[in-house]
């Protein structure tokens, strides 16, 4: 007598039964999991716009997010303003901070006048700090950052991370001393025209005492993802321009 099992039918009945099965749990461990995952990736923005404006945990040569407990207390108390900046109009928004930065990229890239552009403002030991996102390509896959100035866009601080960059050479953009190296330095030259900062392979200054000259010295062996943060420094920072022009009109 034939094993019913032995049949074609019913291997392939048996791999779709599993089939089903596997993808039921996974979209009920997805489902479960998707509000632990956004809270998760609400507080680690909140950390990249505080590391920007030096609200952090950095002890000598490392770089350290102020703690997961207490991020969104700091937030709240740091940052004054969430700002959504299109088409020349500014309109607070609480929850700025969601906006998704590679999405507006990439949706506005004939227009980039239509982009939703984040900013957030905050105060510490009563300075204001200006931080916005950025967003970017470098070697591998995506490099992004948040970028602190003042209201004469100098830089007063800056976090860059990445998604695939290769250890020990581009993945070094995340290193304290490379994102150190661009605070103070000036986003626009002396005739108010704006000119970003240059990653920059043999870099005249390598220990970055001309803070006007809108370089910094670029990673050994990470060439195409200095010129990753190079472009993605020019490209978002400059769509910031007109309001700093307007903030010192008023």
């Amino acid at each position: 007598m034939e094993n019913r099992t032995d049949k074609n039918s019913y291997t392939i009945l048996f791999a779709i039964g599993m089939v089903l099965v596997v993808g039921a749990l996974l979209a009920f461990t997805a489902s479960s999991l998707k509000p632990k995952i956004t809270e998760n990736q609400r507080i680690e923005k909140q950390q990249n716009i505080l590391y920007a404006m030096g609200v952090n945990d950095n002890e000598g040569t490392s770089a350290n997010f102020i703690s997961t407990q207490n991020a969104a207390e700091a937030f709240s108390k740091y940052i004054t303003k969430q700002l959504v900046i299109q088409n020349g109009n500014v309109k607070e928004d609480n929850e700025a901070y969601l906006i998704d930065v590679k999405k507006e990229k990439s949706a506005s890239n004939s227009d980039p006048s239509k982009r939703r552009l984040p900013l957030f403002v905050g105060v510490k030991d009563g300075k204001t700090f200006y931080v916005a996102p950025i967003y970017g390509k470098g070697l591998w896959d995506a490099i992004w950052g948040y970028v602190s100035v003042d209201e004469n866009m100098v830089v007063q601080g800056a976090y860059f991370d990445h998604k695939g960059e290769t250890p020990g050479l581009g993945a070094n953009i995340k290193e304290r001393y490379f994102m150190d190296d661009f605070i103070g330095e000036h986003l626009i030259d002396e005739n108010g025209n704006f000119k970003g900062i240059t990653v920059a392979k043999g870099n005249a200054d390598p220990k970055n005492e001309d803070k006007t000259d809108n370089e910094v010295d670029a990673l050994a062996g990470a060439t195409i993802t200095g010129d990753g943060v190079t472009a993605m420094i020019k490209s978002d920072l400059k769509l910031y321009k007109p309001y700093f022009d307007n903030l010192k009109t008023n």
